[in-house]
């Protein structure tokens, strides 16, 4: 992320012993990068309202707190507002997002604290699902994040599945890196849902893994797509969705037929037609079941519209509500469209700062309050406009003796004026 990096510079710079510098474009960067974040974490929750209302959230950012809830009671997670109006200051573990919870702030598992948004509430959420993350801990490795004993740079990926948070290099198989995905199963979650191995060399983003020379035969070619044929070794050749319709197509005019009749008078090109259309209704599951389940302890790694090509036939549907996985069929229930959402409802929801202030005041406050800003406008355009024209890169201090001077400069202004009684 930009906002990332920007401050792995900062970092590297006072470590050298070097002021920091900043340009114009770093600083409008990395607030580009932090508000695209927030929209990501924050945009489909209320930050006035508990939700406990609407009852288990289909998707939420939550918090679980280290002060109320600490390790040694049972784990709890509350919502965004509750954050802000029962447990300011104190020791909050950010859980990014989770789905189908609701809010416990003030139940049970909170002895000393009762909700101030919505006190109303039942015991306990039976539905709700918890885990490590929410006394700080993640990854099969259960540390802190950030880790302040970790010096390996890695980035953090929540599994799909079971929504925890692991480190790349513990997954087994690392991320693609010149291949886009869209989310992860970690190892744990591909063993209990194995019946995903059968979709994964076909549907899913190749790992980054060694083989040696040994693994593949010589006339065994593997694409970088996984939308193309694959060959591995001891493995069928497995086709795609769109060569299999091809596949169809070609039976549906086959010309190996003994009947030479019209398709509308033809009881044999009927029969074809009825077996093609068999055919169509078949597990998806089990076209892909000749892969073998490789069996290692590896992530894997998912492009953005596969969900929708998992089989949705009755077999296939009874294992998913078994496994607890229905989610898994449906699209909204990405992070993806999540952040989708938050950064929708901000766009129409926003408005212009000055505008809502100006609402509320007078017409000679209003007049006031446009001359300064104007004011400012005009001087920071032409402060800005001369390390623009010197190619110089905007520092901490220039700013802090900007707004200096102009206090200074308003100050003057209001001793020198003078007021008169009638």
């Amino acid at each position: 992320m930009a906002a990332n990096e920007q401050g792995e510079k900062r970092s590297a710079e006072e470590a050298a012993g070097e002021e920091p510098v900043l340009s114009l474009l770093d600083v409008l960067e990395e607030d580009d990068a932090l508000e695209d974040e927030a929209c990501a974490v924050l945009g489909g929750s209320d930050t006035e309202k508990c939700s406990y209302p609407e009852g288990y959230v289909k998707r939420q950012a939550l918090y679980a707190c280290g002060t109320c809830t600490p390790r040694s009671e049972e784990p709890a997670g509350i919502c965004l507002a509750c954050t802000y109006k029962c447990h300011e200051g104190h020791q909050l573990y950010e859980l990014y997002t989770k789905r189908n919870f609701r809010c416990d702030c003030g139940n049970s598992k909170f002895k000393h604290l009762e909700c101030k948004l919505f006190p109303e509430k039942e015991k306990v959420n039976a539905e709700n699902k918890y885990n490590e993350n929410f006394f700080g801990l993640y990854c099969t490795c259960r540390r802190p994040y950030p880790d302040p004993e970790d010096e390996i740079s890695d980035e953090m990926i929540q599994c799909v599945v079971c929504e925890d948070w692991f480190h790349g290099r513990h997954l087994g198989a690392a991320p693609p890196e010149h291949l886009e995905y869209q989310e992860m199963v970690c190892p744990c979650c591909m063993d209990r849902c194995s019946f995903l191995w059968a979709y994964s060399s076909n549907i899913g983003v190749p790992a980054v893994t060694k083989i040696t020379p040994a693994e593949v035969d010589e006339d065994v070619k593997v694409e970088d797509s996984p939308a193309k044929t694959t060959k591995v070794q001891n493995g069928p050749c497995i086709k795609n969705e769109e060569e299999e319709e091809k596949d169809v197509k070609r039976e549906e005019v086959s010309p190996s037929t003994s009947c030479e009749q019209k398709p509308t008078n033809c009881v044999a090109s009927s029969s074809v037609k009825s077996e093609v259309k068999s055919e169509a209704k078949k597990c998806k599951l089990d076209q892909h079941r000749e892969r073998p389940n490789p069996g290692a302890k590896v992530a894997t790694y998912w492009p953005s519209n596969w969900r929708s090509k998992l089989c949705r036939c009755d077999q296939c549907m009874k294992l998913y509500t078994e496994l607890e996985v229905l989610f898994l069929l449906d699209e909204c229930d990405t992070v993806q469209a999540y952040e989708n959402k938050g950064k929708s409802e901000e766009a129409q929801g926003s408005r212009d700062p000055l505008m809502t202030a100006l609402s509320s005041m007078n017409r000679v406050q209003q007049v006031e309050l446009i001359t300064e800003y104007n004011d400012l406008k005009s001087e920071l355009t032409d402060f800005l406009k001369k390390f623009a024209e010197e190619g110089k890169v905007v520092q901490t201090q220039d700013i802090q003796k900007f707004f200096e001077d102009l206090r200074s400069r308003k100050r003057r202004r209001l001793d020198g004026m003078q007021y008169y009684c009638s």
